[in-house]
């Protein structure tokens, strides 16, 4: 391509903001497609409230299809921005009474928020959030810790204050410019390195922060000096033949460097030491030790024979004059900007620039883990990091889902036997993308990937591989056992966490402690015993109420206890807690540490077990809770709604609100739980939320619609609330009634 052709491509609008500009830093990566006559900013697309990432990263504009785009950019010629008065305004405020509509460059001069994360919301001038600051934080102003400049302390749209950091306030653009360039893995607080509550504060308040490597990280070879170690001998007059450069290990001419700083050296023949394992201080490192107090005068040692060296040639006492070098204090703040070995000094004993380049590399990381370890500001971030959100940890661990797509051929009518066939399929891998067919008498229709793993769970929580009404441990069924059901049961709930889906909502707090800290260390309840036989005789002997009277049960249960291998001599009264413990711990663990095996091995798949046993906090609210309780409020939330222009669409809107407020409040034969079934395949809202973001559509019908594979929610227009709430009703009703009845008589 030519230069003309060039300058012509770049000067081409954004088919959504209808500007030439390429800004990467304000409006995102601008992409031309020549092929499709397509150009537009990344941003404007990301923060369009009607497309979705429908494909694989590398298809179309980074998952956005071509066609989705020019669906987006035809509706959103319908809409008039409320700035510029231009249409092409595809982005509107998620306020649910605010109707504005702009473009994305607009907004920013506005001074809008946009949210670069969840449901990537945007906020008008109006309705976006503020920073609630106490006033004991604010002072006059001082100095923005990023260029240094002076900033008023009022938390406004282009001054953001630190939510970890007392008196840390930035410019908007300065923390802008810090994200790009550090990306998610290095962006934290300049003052305290918070990460986790200073990225989330920052997401709220609309800085970008992309998912990717620092820029530093990624330049070619910016650490390859790392890998060098100094080879020079510095002293006065150097006795080599062959130069300062000259090395020969194991003999007189090795080269010593200072244990300090790394940075000078001396041959052993050109020095007072006998040995390369004898420690050696530069003149420079000796002053500054010697200036601390600290300094020991080292005792006079006879010099090896050498070829008539006298002692004093030998004494280093100045750096070689044509030799320009820095001083440990530089050298030190220059190592120090190396993110790499930010917390290691220059000036420690038995430095790794002291070791040759092999083993040197294999030791940079573990010394600032251990060294780290002791500091107690990371003491506090380990703790903190124990307490992570859910839903960040499943999403570290979704990004090792592949690009690549797997099929799967699920029978609706047999979920379970479908589910096992697919997953036991040869070319099936775990990490690979899932798409999901549904397959019955009908024909084969695009299934939902989300309603796949919620019907698996379902099927999974009522299955007879565990026992117990509503926490439940695992049982010992044999038949299960053989087939490998266990490990099969562990595989589904690591792939149903790790891919977006729900969780199983069933471990009891005795089998969740089992997986993380090992059985040996748990000790079961009397609410872990569901047979009622072990449960009689239990109790019996828990309540015996003297010696007599639990002999007696003992020898009314004597083969029982003989059978399981708890029968033993009891003498006094309190020998039965230690007897009822055996029992609990034989029925309740030993009895299927088999199939608790098999079970572990199924929840390493993607590593959800050792992440488990890492963020047990995390895990224990999802497994061993049953989920939020939805409101009206959460459900409104969670929908992203696609406005009409017309003036019926305010009456539309009022009528889904309210409807929800009755269903809320029982005054409708269905419930929250149904109308999310109904658009999303999900009774409750999966840890990482939904993909893609649940929607809803208002159109001129007779009944909603549920559009399960795109978790589309189409709403009837009509004149009277009466009839909306009737049709509604109906609708949603008659759907899931003929759903449970399929199951019922199929046996699903």
């Amino acid at each position: 391509m030519n230069e003309n052709n060039l300058c012509q491509l770049q000067n081409f609008a954004c088919v959504l903001c209808r500007r030439t500009d390429d800004y990467p830093e304000k409006y995102g990566e601008k992409k031309i497609y020549q092929d499709h006559n397509l150009t537009i900013h990344y941003y404007c697309l990301l923060m369009s409230s009607g497309i979705w990432q429908r494909g694989e990263e590398k298809e179309g504009v980074y998952g956005f299809l071509i066609e989705d785009i020019k669906k987006e950019v035809n509706r959103a010629s319908k809409l008039k921005c409320c700035l510029c008065k231009k249409s092409g305004a595809s982005i509107g405020c998620v306020a649910s009474k605010c109707k504005r509509s702009y473009h994305f460059p607009c907004g920013v001069q506005k001074q809008c928020i946009f949210q670069f994360t969840g449901n990537f919301g945007s906020f008008c001038w109006d309705h976006r959030p503020v920073q609630n600051t106490p006033s004991s934080h604010c002072t006059v102003s001082s100095q923005c810790t990023i260029c240094l400049e002076y900033v008023e302390h009022l938390p406004t749209y282009s001054i953001l204050g630190s939510p970890c950091c007392k008196n840390a306030w930035f410019h908007r653009d300065c923390l802008q410019v810090q994200a790009l360039s550090a990306g998610k893995f290095f962006f934290k607080c300049p003052l305290c390195n918070n990460s986790d509550k200073f990225q989330s504060e920052m997401l709220r308040m609309g800085i970008h922060i992309p998912e990717k490597d620092a820029s530093w990280e990624l330049e070619e070879n910016a650490y390859q000096e790392l890998l060098q170690h100094y080879q020079r001998c510095d002293v006065r007059r150097c006795r080599c033949k062959e130069g300062r450069e000259y090395n020969e290990p194991d003999s007189k001419w090795e080269i010593k460097r200072c244990q300090y700083c790394g940075s000078s050296g001396t041959h052993l023949a050109c020095s007072s030491i006998r040995t390369c394992r004898q420690n050696w201080e530069c003149f420079e490192c000796r002053s500054i030790i010697y200036n601390s107090g600290d300094f020991r005068r080292p005792k006079k040692r006879s010099l090896p024979n050498t070829e008539n060296i006298g002692i004093t040639n030998c004494l280093l006492e100045q750096p070689s004059p044509k030799f320009s070098r820095q001083s440990p204090r530089t050298q030190n703040k220059n190592l120090l900007r190396s993110p790499k070995i930010l917390r290691q000094g220059s000036l420690t004993p038995n430095s790794c620039l002291d070791k040759p380049p092999c083993s040197r590399r294999l030791r940079l990381i573990p010394p600032l883990i251990n060294v780290a370890a002791k500091t107690p500001s990371t003491t506090k971030r380990e703790v903190s990091m124990l307490k992570r959100d859910i839903s960040n940890i499943l999403r570290e661990l979704g990004y090792q889902i592949k690009q690549k797509t797997r099929k799967l051929y699920i029978n609706k009518e047999n979920i379970w036997n479908s589910a096992i066939k697919g997953f036991r399929r040869r070319n099936f891998n775990p990490s690979d993308a899932i798409e999901v067919q549904f397959c019955n008498g009908n024909g084969d229709t695009d299934g939902s990937k989300h309603e796949f793993l919620s019907l698996l769970m379902g099927q999974l929580e009522s299955s007879s591989l565990f026992e117990g009404s509503m926490s439940k441990n695992l049982s010992l069924n044999s038949e299960a056992l053989k087939e490998n059901l266990y490990f099969e049961a562990g595989r589904m709930i690591a792939i149903s966490l790790v891919h977006g889906g729900p969780p199983p909502f069933l471990f009891s707090k005795t089998l969740f402690n089992c997986l993380v800290s090992g059985p040996e260390n748990v000790e079961p309840t009397l609410e872990d015993v569901e047979d009622s036989n072990t449960m009689q005789i239990i109790t019996k002997i828990k309540s015996s109420k003297n010696l007599t009277h639990l002999r007696s049960a003992i020898h009314d249960c004597f083969e029982y206890l003989s059978h399981i291998g708890c029968l033993r001599l009891v003498t006094v009264l309190s020998d039965k807690d230690v007897l009822v413990k055996d029992i609990l711990t034989h029925h309740v663990i030993k009895r299927v540490q088999a199939p608790l095996d098999s079970f572990q091995q199924g929840l390493r798949t993607l590593g959800v077990l050792e992440t488990m046993q890492k963020y047990p906090e995390a895990f224990y609210s999802i497994l061993c809770h049953k989920p939020e309780t939805l409101t009206s409020k959460i459900l409104s939330d969670l929908f992203t709604m696609h406005k009409l222009s017309e003036a019926q669409d305010t009456r539309a809107v009022g009528f889904w609100m309210n409807y929800l407020q009755n269903v809320e409040s029982g005054e409708s034969v269905v419930t929250l739980e149904d109308i999310l079934l109904f658009a999303t395949g999900c009774r409750s809202i999966p840890p990482v939320g939904f993909q893609p973001t649940p929607s809803i559509e208002f159109l001129h019908a007779d009944y909603p619609v549920g559009t399960k594979y795109y978790n589309r929610l189409t709403l009837p227009i009509t004149n009277t609330y009466k009839e909306f709430q009737e049709n509604m009703d109906f609708a949603i009703r008659n759907a899931l009634e003929l759903e449970r009845e399929k199951n019922y008589y199929t046996g699903c």
